[in-house]
């Protein structure tokens, strides 16, 4: 299994290390270069989805923020041909 990581802090804890070791030929973690939002997708897909369900909008508690979120989250698990071009490598 190959798993794609941000350099974030958390994903070089130090408390993983052995169990990396352990089951390094069950996993091998490829860590994206610093500061690269174009090669994280998601980065992609919040910055859409700020756009499309957050931006300019009041919230008055959590709960309405969580569902015009999910909502679109919703919308694009039917398939989207926006979703699809925008996590499509370039």
């Amino acid at each position: 299994m190959i798993v794609i990581l941000d350099n974030a802090t958390w994903h070089h804890a130090r408390l993983i290390r052995p169990w990396l070791e352990e089951n390094k030929r069950y996993i091998e973690l490829f860590f994206l270069p610093s500061y690269s939002p174009d090669y994280n997708h998601i980065e992609r897909v919040w910055k859409l989805t700020r756009r499309l369900c957050t931006h300019n909008r009041f919230f008055p508690n959590l709960e309405e923020l969580i569902e015009a979120v999910f909502t679109q989250f919703k919308m694009w698990s039917q398939g989207s041909d926006t979703l699809r071009r925008l996590c499509a490598l370039t």
